[in-house]
This record gives structure tokens, C-alpha cells and sequence, in this order.
């Protein structure tokens, strides 16, 4: 049947966020489909052996991603895909190996390329004292694991993780902050998906760094628009 669940009782995690996480991933795979009406509270409390408090939270939860909707007489339907919270760091995490990562990947990428140039560019302008000595902590560390005998893919996705978010961080606008903090997972999947062949791109990052040590908004702009153009050529037109 379709919407049956496992139970996760006996789980060491927060179980309405196990609970949530579970229906996430149907919802996500389509199993179960926008504008459908998930199980009753009472089956869904049976199939995951927990309590109609731990249902109700995960409930919640699943509502404030813009996922789920309750309506009396109705029961809690699937709200329309448009609706999700694309941006939100558990959704990015539970939707792990269920959509095609390339096709992720390159959704994500077109989003990086529309908002990160200016990134660069404000972060140029606007990046503290302090940010500039982190950002110069990184890039070296980023310049010691692309010059190693052997390439450390763990270590080359954490600090080109670290490199982007901080960039964000350093904008001086509010409406960028999520792209450095939020979505620090989607950053690590996607970067450990384009380093799997060994590629650091090192050179584009150092001009992209150079660009923003120097102050200069649109030596970062170009640098980072050329870095992330180099990246979509990896993947199918």
C-alpha cells in the first residue's frame, strides 16, 4: 500500500523528526503525490509505533517546509511541489539519494550562477578585517591539498565548503546569509560531486580569492562567473 511506513521505535534520533524525515522521503519520491491525502493520525501513529504527540510535531515540521497542509474534514494533504522549501537544510539532506544527482546538481548550479558573481563582487566590497584573514586561512589550505602527492577529497570538500560560505557571510547583505549558513550541506554534496575526479579548479578559486583580498568588485564578479561556467561545462547541455 502505498504511504505505509516502518516503525522507528526504539530510534536514537528525535523521533518526530525521524517521523518527519520518513514522510519527507515519500513525499520527495513521489510515493506520496502532491495534492494527496497522507494516512490518518491513528495509522500513521500504528505504522511508526510512536505517540500522536510525536506525529503532530513532525506534522508541524513537515507544514513549516511548505510541504503538508491539515484542513478539517479533510485530513493533512500533500501541498503542491512549488510550494516546498527548496532552501531549507534538512530538505536538502533528506532528499539524499533520491533525485538524480546530476540533475540536482546542475539545478543547483544554475542558482549559483545567477546569485554567487555578485556574491564575490559584494563581499569585495564589504568583507570585514577579520573575514579576509579566514578567507586567507582557507585558500591556503585549499592551495596545500591541491598541490598534495595525493588528492584528499574529504579535506578539498570542507574547505571549499568554508571557502563559499564565507563568501556569503561577507556580502554585508542579510539576504545572502542563508546561501553561507543554510545551505552549507548542498555546498559539501555538490562540491564533492564535482571533485570526485581530483579537480580542485584551484586557479579560478585564486583569482576568485585575489579578487576579493584586493577589494576589487568586479575582478571577483568575472572570477567567479568564469569559475562557475568551467563547472557547468562538467555536465550534458
Amino acid at each position: 500500500m502505498i504511504g505505509d511506513f516502518d516503525s522507528i521505535a526504539g530510534s536514537k534520533r528525535s523521533l518526530h523528526v525521524q517521523v518527519a524525515r520518513e514522510i519527507a522521503r515519500k513525499i520527495l519520491s513521489g510515493e506520496l503525490a502532491q495534492n494527496s491525502v497522507i494516512p490518518s493520525e491513528i495509522d500513521l501513529c500504528d505504522q511508526f509505533g510512536v505517540s500522536r504527540t510525536a506525529l503532530r510535531e513532525a506534522v508541524k515540521l513537515l507544514t513549516s517546509k511548505g510541504m503538508l497542509k491539515s484542513k478539517p474534514k479533510v485530513g493533512t494533504k500533500v501541498v503542491e511541489r512549488a510550494y516546498w522549501n527548496f532552501l531549507d537544510s534538512q530538505l536538502i539532506e533528506w532528499m539524499d539519494g533520491i533525485s538524480d544527482n546530476d540533475e540536482f546538481c546542475c539545478q543547483f548550479l544554475g542558482l549559483r550562477i545567477a546569485i554567487e558573481p555578485e556574491a564575490c563582487a559584494l563581499a569585495a566590497r564589504h568583507a570585514t578585517v577579520e573575514q579576509r584573514m579566514q578567507l586567507s586561512e582557507i585558500f591556503e589550505k585549499m592551495c596545500d591539498i591541491a598541490k598534495a602527492d595525493v588528492f584528499d577529497q574529504a579535506k578539498w570538500t570542507s574547505v571549499d565548503t568554508q571557502f563559499h560560505s564565507l563568501i556569503f557571510n561577507a556580502t554585508g547583505n542579510v539576504f545572502y546569509l542563508p546561501f553561507g549558513n543554510i545551505l552549507t550541506t548542498m555546498f559539501a554534496n555538490f562540491i564533492h560531486h564535482t571533485s570526485e575526479d581530483g579537480s580542485t579548479c584551484i586557479e579560478e578559486h585564486r583569482k576568485i580569492y585575489s579578487a576579493i583580498m584586493s577589494g576589487n568588485s568586479e575582478k571577483a564578479r568575472a572570477a567567479s562567473a568564469a569559475h562557475l561556467l568551467t563547472v557547468k561545462d562538467k555536465y550534458p547541455a
